[in-house]
């Protein structure tokens, strides 16, 4: 089979093809055949040696995300089987097995039934992105721990950056639970992808006074921020949050430390609560998956550009190109060919 690994950090050029022969999967194990793999951010930081950490394995394939069909099981497996489509998640981590490569093996609980009429594209853009958005948004105080129609009603999200892919889910699965969608974004054309995506109203914090902007949208404030740049917008962030209102920060875009007024936040019993998918517990990934598919069948979660979620496509060979694509910001999700689908 076809793959692409890397065995020292750094550029995306260290990203080769090679051929290696498919592992067959152990106990608890499932073999996919790929169809599509997903890149995100996380993907290209390991890769490039972010955390200055050393390499866990003497090979890696990357990426954590992916969809395909189940090729073979281990003994034990009873949660899919062999010809089921299904979507990845968390394939590479703590593992040397991620989804760039035709035949990828990984743990069965990190394998979920993709729903008939899903694409292999949408299945390969949920993982990282909707499993994080997922729990951004079942950790406010006296909020709902699950996702569904209504469990969100009522209240007022804000999602900062709806133009990203999590904020895109994040936009999706607010919606569709309920609540009332606004997102900050930074000029017109990102606006449009929020608003297809379901946000009921786009702020754009490069014009004008964003908190008054809010504040008139929501005169109460809004109940959960879904946070990717908190050092940039806490300030934002103390102005528009409502008493009881829960700052739910997933990344640290524009700096890696905040200074925060304890006064008024402790004044508005303000929760800040951080989050990172490779630490979730068993029980909220399962709640994430469970919910992210059952939006996925009821069509609430599709991608592409018409859906708010401009694609980019690369072919297995390319994968260097798509990793610098997500380095390079691009707005969208990045997709990689792996197999053929039929």
């Amino acid at each position: 089979m076809r793959a692409i690994v890397y065995s020292q950090t750094g550029a995306p050029s260290v990203l080769q093809l090679v051929e290696r022969e498919a592992a067959e999967p152990g106990a608890g194990e499932v073999r996919v055949r790929v169809v599509v793999s997903g890149v995100n951010p996380t993907d290209w930081k390991s890769r490039a040696g972010a955390t200055g950490q050393a390499l866990a394995f003497p090979e890696i394939v990357p990426n954590q995300d992916g969809a395909g069909v189940v090729d073979a099981v281990g003994p034990g497996v009873d949660t899919v089987a062999v010809g089921d489509r299904v979507w990845m998640l968390l394939s590479a981590h703590g593992r040397p097995t991620g989804t760039a490569q035709e035949l990828a093996v990984v743990p069965a609980d990190r394998v979920v039934r993709l729903p008939d009429g899903a694409s292999f594209d949408l299945g390969a853009s949920l993982g990282v992105p909707a499993v994080t958005a997922h729990r951004a948004l079942t950790v406010a105080d006296g909020g709902p721990t699950r996702l569904a129609p209504g469990a969100l009603e009522g209240r007022t999200v804000l999602v900062a950056g709806g133009a990203g892919a999590v904020g895109h889910a994040a936009i999706q699965l607010a919606r569709w639970a309920g609540a009332t969608v606004v997102t900050t974004i930074s000029g017109p054309a990102k606006a449009a992808l929020a608003t297809v995506a379901g946000a009921h109203h786009t702020v754009d914090y490069t014009a004008g006074d964003a908190a008054a902007a809010i504040r008139e949208i929501a005169p109460g404030g809004v109940d959960l921020v879904v946070e990717v740049a908190p050092a940039v917008n806490a300030p934002l962030n103390q102005a528009v949050i409502a008493n009881h209102g829960t700052v739910a920060v997933y990344a640290n875009n524009g700096g890696d430390r905040m200074e925060l007024d304890v006064r008024a936040h402790f004044a508005l019993n303000v929760r800040y609560q951080f989050l990172l998918l490779y630490t979730l517990t068993p029980q909220a990934l399962r709640a994430a998956t469970e919910d992210i598919t059952a939006a996925a069948e009821a069509g609430v979660l599709p991608v592409g550009e018409d859906a708010g979620l401009p694609i980019a496509r690369f072919p297995l060979e390319r994968t260097a190109e798509a990793h610098a694509a997500v380095e390079d910001d691009f707005v969208g999700k990045v997709l990689i060919d792996v197999s053929d689908p039929a």
